[in-house]
């Protein structure tokens, strides 16, 4: 019997990406699915929350975008404000992490901050930010703009955003509050640090309304896996989620994202890689295939091509279904959004001569992320392959089907996972930061008066 004892360290973590009816392209096509709630019935997502909290995940995840997601012909397309849907998860569930993306090109630090600020109060601190500089250029129409700000300006502005949302989350020490009822005094004002921001992208003068919460500031999570979208990651981000297809990727963006971490003097064990995984799982591999082929046959050609159109920033006509992609796409340094994205899907094609019809496919269970079927030892050799080499400080898993998917790999790959040693049987910590195994900031405000006193005495 093969030794599968872990080969390194600590143990793994698990996020639980949730979209509608799953992340298969075709996933509302089954009969199993009910599609007209996917989206919008908010019991729904808390049965889904509830089921990866009875797995012991470290989190649950929720993608948005300032613009109506796709097609509606396509898949279900509607969504509801996903922090609004992180508070009414919080209600039904105790542990689970609690994380939600929120745009720094369409947002302003100070309504946004309050706003996860307050998810991490109503959860007792469990919430994260998936921060993103938003690559459509739908969203900008919506916000009055004829087309997107450049990559660079978009990344520059979020640096800019996160700098002032940790001064407002900093804006308050932990012992303001001193409800000293027989003095008639509340807090202590000294404590009180408005932020005076004054910027290239902002002005942002007073504190925070919201006092600082049970983690310091939420886990701050980050997306992007350009050039500039890792420089951003290893400045802020604590966890990254990536799309990676083959292990020496996924090892050479780990260790490429952790080096750049030490460059801004971080600790490079407290920037977590988490790439996708779309996990199919049957009792047999054979089963597992056949739930996978039975997807893709469901696919729309039509309006997968469509989508792929738009991701290459061609007309649909250029993409013939049985053949190659044209050798004359735009280079990177032409796509303005979602960069990394499309040089994956690219690179893809490319690597193993996939026809257009053969990459909609590939790309209908996962969008450009790792799909894999096989039966729950396999999905845990995988898991444990890219653990073990380095490539991957835990998984960001994507049900390819809702909810059977994740009820499976909950109830089948978990369990694998735990008698492995990769992974924990129960939660031993109450904070999404006590799931990552990362220490609660120190407000710099307190830390300087601490300082200040040593040095005193």
């Amino acid at each position: 019997m093969t030794d599968r004892r872990p080969r390194r360290a600590g143990q793994l973590h698990l996020n639980a990406f949730l979209m509608s009816t799953g992340h298969h392209e075709a996933s509302w096509r089954l009969p199993e699915s009910r599609p007209e709630h996917a989206s919008t019935n908010i019991a729904h997502l808390q049965r889904l929350a509830q089921t990866a909290e009875r797995g012991h995940l470290d989190s649950i995840f929720f993608a948005d975008g300032p613009a109506l997601f796709s097609d509606v012909a396509r898949r279900p397309a509607g969504t509801l404000e996903p922090t609004v849907v992180l508070t009414a998860i919080a209600a039904v569930t105790s542990r689970i992490g609690l994380i939600a993306t929120a745009s720094t090109t369409f947002n302003d630090p100070y309504n946004l901050a309050r706003r996860f600020a307050s998810v991490d109060h109503v959860s007792g601190g469990r919430a994260g930010w998936n921060v993103v500089t938003t690559a459509h250029a739908d969203s900008a129409r919506n916000f009055g703009l004829d087309a997107l700000p450049t990559h660079r300006e978009r990344y520059e502005r979020a640096a800019e955003f996160l700098e002032v949302a940790l001064k407002l989350w900093d804006s308050w020490e932990d012992d303001v509050e001193l409800f000293d009822q027989a003095a008639g005094v509340w807090g202590d004002g000294s404590r009180i640090h408005p932020p005076q921001h004054v910027g290239e992208h902002f002005r942002v003068a007073g504190a925070l309304t919201t006092p600082r919460s049970p983690q310091g500031y939420p886990l701050l999570v980050q997306a992007g896996s350009s050039e500039d979208g890792k420089d951003l990651a290893a400045r802020y981000a604590e966890a990254v989620f990536t799309a990676q297809q083959t292990l020496d990727d996924a090892l050479a963006f780990a260790t490429d994202l952790k080096r750049r971490a030490v460059g801004w003097g971080r600790d490079p064990g407290q920037v977590l890689v988490l790439p996708g995984i779309v996990p199919v799982i049957g009792a047999t591999e054979a089963e597992a295939r056949e739930k996978e082929e039975e997807l893709d046959r469901l696919i729309r050609p039509e309006h997968a091509r469509e989508q792929l159109a738009r991701t290459l920033r061609v007309a649909p006509e250029d993409l013939p279904l049985d053949r190659e992609l044209p050798a004359d796409l735009p280079s990177e340094d032409e796509i303005e959004g979602a960069k990394s994205r499309y040089t994956l899907i690219v690179e893809l094609a490319r690597r193993e001569r996939l026809t257009v019809r053969q990459l909609i496919g590939r790309l209908g269970g996962g969008r450009g992320h790792r799909t894999f079927s096989g039966t729950a030892e396999q999905v845990a050799d995988a898991i444990q392959e890219w653990w073990d080499a380095g490539a991957a400080d835990g998984f960001n898993v994507m049900p390819a089907v809702l909810p059977s998917g994740l009820e499976e790999f909950v109830d089948q790959v978990v369990p694998v996972l735990v008698e492995r040693g990769l992974f924990r049987a129960e939660y031993t910590g109450t904070t999404l930061r006590d799931h990552y195994g990362l220490p609660r900031p120190e407000n710099p405000h307190t830390r300087a008066r601490r300082e200040a006193a040593e040095v005193v005495a």
